[in-house]
Formats: C-alpha cells, structure tokens, sequence
C-alpha cells in the first residue's frame, strides 16, 4: 500500500468508586432515569464540589502500572461545551496540568512488542446521556438521563503511534484487561464503562508530517472499533485518490450499517476555552501517599514474565513523580 495510517486513541474509563467524582451519589449501573443526582452534579447555583479521594489514588494507580510520571501538583479545569446532557455548561476536567503524563503501553502482536505511548491520563466527570431509542421516544424526539452525570472518570489520551485497526484492537485490548486487573473499572464496553475515540489520518508511507485526521465515536466494543478505524482507512484514501481532501471531523460509528457519518466538525483545544477550575483547589499529592498506594500495587503482567526483574520500585524504574 502507497498509504500508512496514523492513529490516536482516547479511551474513558469510568472509575469503579461507589460515589460519584465531586459528590456522594451513587454510581450504580441501571437505575431509573435521573434517580441519582443532586444539586452538585446537577450544577445548581452556589453549590460547590469536594473531590473524592478515591478517584485521584485510581488515577495515580494507573500511571504507576503505565509507567508514567505522576504530577504531584495538578489542577483541574473548566472544558466549555453545550449539549443537551451537560447541564452546568462545562465539564470539569484537566488540561494542561494533568496527574499523569508520558506513559506507555507495551502491546505484543504476533510475537512483536509494539510501544504506544501515553500523552497523559487525566481526571475528569462524565457528562449525563441522550437517550434516542424510537421504541419510547418519537422519531423526532429525544430524553436526557442525568443519573452518569458526576461520574468519575479517567481519559488515557495516546500518543498517534498506532499504525492499524489491528494496532488499535490489541492496544485497547491490553488497556481493558489492564483497568480490571488493577481493580479500578469494569471494563464494560456495552454499559459504557470503557469508551474510546479513534482519532485517524492517513499519509504516503515515508512521510513524517501529519495531515488532516477525523475522530470516530460510537464504538462500543473492542470489534467495532476495529472496523470502524478499517472503514475510515479506506474512506479516506478513496478521498485522497479521487483528488478530493480529508475533512477534519466528528464522525458517528453506525455497527447496524458498518458505516460512519459525519456529526460535527472537529473542535481544537482553543474552542472549549479551558481555564483553572475556580471551586477546587490544587490537588496535592505527598510522598508519604504515592508510596502508599505503591505498596498495594498488584504485580503487572510484564513482571510476572521470565527474566525480568519482579516488584521493582518506582524510584529504581525510569518511572518519576514531577516536583510539588
């Protein structure tokens, strides 16, 4: 093939805490529409957040087991978006402090180790659900459940050093079983606890500069998401050999009709204009903490392989925690 395809994965773990991220309601998997919400992540006036703990020691787990550097320091922000699911305006989340950074994933395929690294793993809160099912809704009507708003969150952002849907299959793969051994999510695609976006571009093999990349969502198991970074492949060389160019982006997995259509386009960074989250403080992390959770890290699969050292400590490893 004249093309190679460069891919970058945004996977969304819901965390496995029984409250929620910035309250104390519940978390549990299919109650009754909007039966577990209260003023706080229903984003009433005056009302203000208190972080759970919980959520920043599962965070800090995963960036030891992915070989990250922790930020002992990190704050969150405010992401600015309106839809119809997202009743304060904003979602809080991290940006440009986020707790971990510059991780990565060992996968092997086929006997070969392949290395996908890790931007960052930041914390964040879900946004609430639209609800389109035409069996109890009219064809042009739509209902929102609130009860997923406030859930606990971690976005695991991938650096675009994946080159295949087959890449992406393994490497979603390896992070699912990686989430459920560790204890700190479920791992359901189909109840939506483990979500990923593909964001995909395509460029003549040879070339290093990235060119135009669209985002894929609606993937709801690891298959889909295979086909669908296939499909999206194929449809954009056939753009780029009929002379046409790629269009960034927001593209919705259809698995009924193994296709994609166009939702949106593309945001950047710019458009959610971030900023501190002015009802949280910085979160601290102290040694005393990191090296607690440490202790009750379970032994990773790589460890367990012959020949290579077991329950080695972070401060032997290439692993750091950046300064307070």
């Amino acid at each position: 093939m004249k093309y190679e395809a460069v891919i970058g994965l945004e996977v969304h773990a819901q965390l496995s805490t029984k409250s929620k991220i910035f309250c104390s309601c519940s978390t549990a998997f299919g109650a009754e529409p909007n039966t577990q919400t209260c003023p706080v992540c229903l984003g009433m006036p005056g009302v203000l957040p208190v972080l759970n703990k919980k959520v920043v020691e599962y965070a800090v787990r995963l960036g030891l087991a992915t070989n990250s550097e922790i930020r002992r320091r990190n704050i969150f922000a405010r992401k600015n978006y309106f839809y119809p699911d997202l009743p304060k305006g904003y979602q809080v989340s991290q940006f440009d402090e986020p707790i971990c950074e510059q991780g990565y994933v060992d996968v092997e395929i086929d006997g070969i180790t392949k290395r996908v690294g890790l931007t960052r793993i930041h914390m964040e809160e879900d946004a609430g659900k639209s609800v389109h099912d035409e069996s109890y809704v009219n064809e042009h009507d739509s209902f929102v459940d609130l009860n997923r708003c406030g859930v606990p969150l971690l976005e695991i952002v991938s650096e675009p050093d994946i080159r295949s849907a087959k890449e992406a299959a393994f490497y979603l793969t390896k992070l699912r079983q990686m989430v459920r051994y560790l204890g700190i999510c479920d791992g359901n695609m189909e109840e939506g606890s483990l979500r990923c976006d593909a964001n995909v571009s395509i460029r003549p093999k040879g070339e290093t500069s990235f060119n135009t990349r669209t985002e894929l969502k609606n993937m709801n198991s690891i298959n889909n998401v295979e086909k669908a970074i296939e499909y999206e492949i194929d449809r954009q060389i056939g753009i780029v050999e009929s002379g046409d160019k790629v269009i960034q982006e927001t593209l919705l997995w259809d698995p009924d009709k193994n296709e994609a259509r166009s939702m949106r386009s593309k945001e950047e960074s710019h458009d959610y204009r971030y900023f501190p989250e002015p009802d949280l403080v910085p979160v601290e992390i102290s040694l005393e903490w990191l090296d607690d959770i440490q202790k009750t890290m379970p032994e990773m699969a790589e460890a367990k392989k012959p020949g290579l050292f077991r329950n080695m400590d972070y401060r032997n490893t290439t692993q750091g925690f950046l300064p307070q």
